[in-house]
């Protein structure tokens, strides 16, 4: 894949992700917006049903004390017949429709204890309804039998009448009581209560009532305080002018809460479904990147694999075109040096290829790596002569400081005399000049650990993190001043791994590097 497709690819998949991220976050938006409008409308049609209750309430209580009083008092302080007639005569179908209506007017003289030593005269209004029908004219006297005739007649009271003025005695008696003497606190908190649980709102409120002009009446929750921007407030009381006189308001403490639970099942789901997008998005992202580092990194292999093979077949060709020149063929001891030549760089050849092999099958677990007990001390002594002549080639030296007091574990002593020999011909080759190595032991007591040091080149920090993967070399262009297939310390790591331990560098770039390993002891 090129450099500007993989770019391309990234850039496209990074607007899809924000977009669609983008389209949650607008839904969710939209959703909490919607959930509070209906939060809202919901508050101020309980809040109406509480005004209406708490007026009819005082309407229908005075309505009954003022009946009480009439009832007591039985005979009106005095009383007017009013009488009406109608009649119409339709001609041409020869019908008579009348009808007449008596009304009586009681007055009653209110005693005043109720209305704070005011006197009223209340009107109590009854009247009698009587319905007449003919048909059938006969004569011109417009004579009627009686079988052509039909009537009815209704008696009662006249509900709506006394109404009209009962509201205008209601409206100017609660004018002239404090807010709080028509209601208790009690009564109106379960009003609102009740009406809030008919709407599914089942939240600790409070409330308070203040006049129009913004003053606090006794009818609130303890301390209560407008607040306009989460409270909610609905007109409570009209005074007998028409004009508001008191207004209520409520707020709740937890309403957010309540909102987002009401949603709450629909927000997790984008929520979650919003982290598997992003999840998926990393983890492809991630495989492109990871896809594209091991392809380059492969290619560098491939690159140092043919740069390692040529020197050993070109120095095979020579020696086998040496030997079959006639004047070596007689020379017994140039062909069995030529010989040696061969079989030392076909080793070369084989130890190189057996490498890949090994940490190939390492990661695929077929390599059984059987354990005993062993001392490490030995181990290093003995990975330590293995390297011993590359050491003195180019006059340098490794110094031993065992301190550990315990050394023995359990593990495979090839495979960790591979793991110290891998490590000091690393320490070896990143040396510049006459190599100076030290290794180090120490014991704890749970673990055993040796530490290999050397003056080379170091690394950066972000070489250290990636030192141990798989044909991972520092990258220098296309310069391979030092030797290798980036196999050595990933195969360090696999075998240390399989030991239950752990292997870890500390460098800095110019000044060396320090290689750490703990192992579990016995």
């Amino acid at each position: 894949m090129g450099k500007k497709m993989f770019i391309l690819i990234v850039i496209l998949m990074s607007i899809s992700l924000i977009g669609i991220i983008a389209v949650q976050v607008y839904w969710i938006n939209n959703a909490l917006a919607s959930k509070q409008e209906q939060f809202k409308n919901d508050v101020q049609k309980s809040l109406g049903s509480v005004s209406q209750r708490i007026a009819d309430k005082e309407e229908a209580s005075l309505e009954k004390d003022i009946e009480n009083i009439i009832r007591d008092k039985g005979v009106a302080d005095d009383a007017q017949i009013k009488n009406y007639l109608f009649q119409q005569i339709d001609t041409t179908t020869k019908q008579k429709f009348t009808f007449g209506a008596t009304i009586l007017e009681e007055n009653f003289k209110l005693p005043t204890d109720f209305l704070d030593n005011d006197t009223i005269i209340w009107k109590r209004i009854s009247g009698k309804k009587d319905f007449f029908s003919s048909s059938y004219i006969k004569g011109v006297d417009n004579y009627f039998t009686d079988t052509d005739e039909s009537r009815f007649s209704v008696s009662q009271r006249m509900a709506a009448v006394e109404k009209s003025q009962f509201k205008e005695v209601f409206k100017d008696f609660l004018s002239i009581k404090p807010i709080h003497q028509r209601i208790s606190n009690r009564e109106l908190k379960k009003t609102i209560a009740d009406e809030l649980k008919k709407r599914d709102i089942d939240l600790d409120f409070k409330y308070g009532v203040y006049t129009n002009d913004g003053l606090a009446t006794k009818l609130k929750s303890g301390y209560y305080t407008i607040n306009t921007e989460n409270g909610y407030a609905y007109p409570f009381i009209y005074g007998t002018d028409g004009e508001l006189d008191y207004k209520l308001y409520v707020t709740f403490p937890t309403k957010n809460e309540h909102i987002l639970a009401g949603i709450s099942g629909i927000l997790l789901l984008s929520l979650l479904f919003i982290f598997i997008i992003i999840i998926a998005f990393s983890s492809s992202l991630y495989q492109l990147i990871r896809q594209k580092k091991i392809s380059e990194i492969k290619t560098d292999f491939i690159n140092n694999m043919t740069h390692e093979f040529k020197t050993p077949i070109a120095t095979i060709n020579l020696a086998l075109d040496s030997i079959r020149n006639p004047k070596i063929l007689g020379d017994d001891e140039k062909v069995l040096r030529y010989i040696q030549m061969i079989r030392d760089e076909n080793k070369r050849m084989h130890a190189q290829v057996e490498n890949v092999l090994r940490i190939s099958r390492l990661e695929k677990n077929q390599i059984e790596i059987s354990k005993e007990t062993v001392d490490v001390h030995d181990i290093i002594d003995d990975a330590i002569s293995h390297v011993n002549l590359l050491i003195k080639d180019r006059k340098g030296n490794i110094n031993t400081h065992f301190e550990a007091i315990t050394s023995e574990i359990s593990g495979n002593e090839f495979h960790l005399t591979n793991v110290v020999v891998n490590m000091l011909e690393n320490a070896l080759k990143y040396s510049l000049g006459s190599p100076k190595i030290d290794v180090y032991t120490e014991s704890t007591n749970k673990f055993f650990l040796f530490k290999i040091k050397d003056e080379g080149i170091g690394m950066s920090k972000v070489v250290q993190k990636q030192v141990f993967d798989k044909f991972y070399r520092e990258q220098k262009g296309n310069i391979h001043d030092v030797k290798g297939h980036g196999l050595g310390l990933a195969y360090v790591k696999e075998i240390v791994d399989k030991h239950h331990g752990t292997v870890f560098v500390e460098s800095e770039k110019g000044k060396g590097s320090i290689f750490t390993v703990k192992l579990p002891l016995i």
